[in-house]
């Protein structure tokens, strides 16, 4: 029989954890559509689409290689060494050419044609103060990663909790105050809480100075994470970017902030449902497994997850119009009527991250990267079309469509691996 408390005390701890986060997420996101305009509050996601692209390319979003690396090999603190070593050296690499494709980017793209009513030199300027906050970023995504995977959930959850407490008053102590312009409030939220994050991290056993003195620079896994990692990271908000210009375009600018907020609705799901499922599966698929033992540990975790992410789901569709005014504003009540289209897409996507982190686990990195970039592409082409032909509902229909085909793709690449090679 199935001991049911290794599901729900995990979740329920980490469901204190995301309960943060997510705080953290709807409060910000709350004030932006108080305080902004459909219009600006759309240029916002455009920024924080670039932001993500430069937190990915100097993280190379190894963030879950980070959690299964460490868990893999925290009982041999040598070889835990020399892998932190690695990921960190490649790391600081990435950051040092993020850096300085981020000032080319600055003052060489026409950035009128991304950010519309906002002055080229503000533009510029949150460009080089987002430099430091996505580096702060990454120091706390990378110490939260390395706590799970060494399970260290009171040290995972102070980063979170504190990091999320911190960045809030952040935002609204500046929005409130209008000290700084909304761009440059984004840029730096991070910056002041990723101290917090390292003074936690080095008194739970992750000191730099400790991986410095190793003599291992172990490298090569992180290859599979990077690729794995990256690809989602920088397709997801350039596409994003593509989908909202072919809507401010073609529809208005309103009606792309009008639909950044039911993609915000459908992202805060997301992070919850990837979040609970990134703590409580990744970390017990990361070493060598059998298949009957893989089977013992994913089904019964599959199921239940299924069960929470319909009644979730169930409750938004019901709620829909109270969810529009909790997390934005009375400006975004029209949204009502597509969210439920939207819906039938978030519960694909959401069943989608189970298979896709076993893929990750299991290093099965040309299918991952195959499907994700497919899906990506195939999102945005059907977005194109689909204003042409449904307007507003366009996109909303070819988000529905992307993560129905993602899930098959992902089943179909799940059912190939091979587990007598694991």
């Amino acid at each position: 029989m199935a001991d049911h408390s290794k599901f729900w005390k995990p979740f329920f701890g980490s469901s204190f954890v995301i309960f943060f986060n997510t705080l953290k997420a709807f409060v910000i996101n709350k004030l932006l559509a108080i305080f902004l305009t459909p219009s600006l509050y759309a240029s916002v996601g455009q920024f924080m689409n670039m932001k993500t692209i430069g937190e990915a390319s100097s993280s190379l979003a190894m963030q879950n290689g980070w959690v299964s690396l460490t868990a893999k090999n925290k009982n041999d603190l040598n070889i835990l060494h020399g892998v932190w070593y690695g990921g960190f050296r490649i790391t600081i690499i990435a950051s040092v050419i993020t850096c300085i494709l981020a000032v080319v980017f600055c003052f060489t793209f026409p950035l009128e044609l991304l950010f519309k009513d906002i002055p080229v030199r503000h533009i510029q300027a949150a460009i080089i103060f987002a430099i430091p906050g996505i580096f702060a970023t990454n120091i706390i995504a990378i110490c939260s990663s390395v706590m799970n995977g060494l399970g260290r959930f009171p040290s995972y959850a102070k980063i979170n909790v504190i990091s999320a407490v911190w960045q809030m008053a952040w935002v609204a102590l500046f929005l409130y105050t209008g000290k700084l312009s909304v761009l440059l409030i984004i840029a730096t939220e991070s910056i002041i809480a990723s101290l917090f994050a390292l003074i936690i991290a080095s008194k739970a056993g992750f000191s730099f100075n400790a991986i410095k003195h190793t003599v291992l620079d172990i490298r090569k896994p992180w290859v599979s994470f990077a690729l794995m990692g990256l690809v989602p990271m920088i397709l997801t908000p350039l596409v994003l970017t593509l989908v909202r210009s072919f809507i401010g375009l073609k529809l208005g600018f309103d009606a792309a902030g009008i639909w950044q907020g039911i993609w915000k609705i459908s992202d805060f799901f997301a992070s919850i449902f990837s979040a609970i499922i990134g703590v409580i599966l990744l970390p017990k698929i990361s070493s060598s497994l059998t298949k009957e033992k893989f089977n013992e540990i994913f089904y019964p975790t599959f199921l239940k997850f299924i069960a929470i992410v319909t009644g979730i789901i169930f409750c938004v569709f019901i709620f829909r119009s109270q969810v529009i005014l909790l997390m934005l504003s009375n400006k975004y009540i029209g949204a009502a009527d597509y969210i439920p289209y939207q819906l039938i897409g978030d519960f694909f996507r959401s069943i989608s991250w189970c298979f896709g982190f076993v893929l990750m686990a299991k290093l099965k990195t040309k299918s991952f990267i195959a499907i994700e970039t497919f899906s990506q592409l195939f999102f945005a082409i059907a977005t194109y079309f689909g204003i042409l032909f449904f307007g507003f509902y366009g996109p909303i229909f070819a988000y529905a469509l992307e993560n129905f085909i993602s899930l098959i793709l992902l089943l179909i690449a799940f059912k190939g691996i091979k587990w007598n090679s694991i």
